[in-house]
């Protein structure tokens, strides 16, 4: 199958991708900040460099997209037209390694939380998964 984009525009998109600062993300330090609670951002001392780190709790939060990690929601279900065996793998990698530092996460006795781009709409639902998690 062709790309639908020539290599230049492709390159072009590829480089707007955000690793850190990502909008989910942005919604998610937003949402926690108004409630009241604060946080460290991207620990590079922690296996993954996690999103979000509340080191007084020992309670960390991802923010995931879901395309770029494989979530079973619509969007991340979707598979790329172009390319698609590389995305494929690469996308089994990222979900490979996420599950690698959240192993090793929990064996250095941290708990961690997931939140994937498409919770992120349900603001409110978001707000009470996220207070129970922090305040069990």
């Amino acid at each position: 199958m062709t790309d639908v984009f020539p290599n230049e525009k492709r390159s072009w998109i590829m480089s707007r991708v955000r690793e850190k600062n990502t909008s989910p993300e942005i919604k998610v330090r937003s949402l926690i900040h108004r409630l009241g609670v604060r946080f460290r951002l991207h620990r590079k001392d922690l296996p993954g460099k996690p999103d979000l780190v509340f080191p007084s709790r020992k309670k960390i939060i991802f923010v995931h997209g879901c395309f770029w990690h494989g979530h079973d929601c619509s969007r991340g279900k979707r598979k790329p037209k172009s390319n698609s065996d590389y995305w494929v793998e690469k996308i089994r990698r990222n979900s490979e390694r996420d599950a690698r530092h959240q192993s090793k996460l929990e064996s250095l006795g941290w708990d961690f939380l997931v939140v994937w781009e498409c919770e992120t709409k349900d603001i409110e639902a978001l707000a009470f998964r996220i207070l129970s998690f922090l305040n069990p």
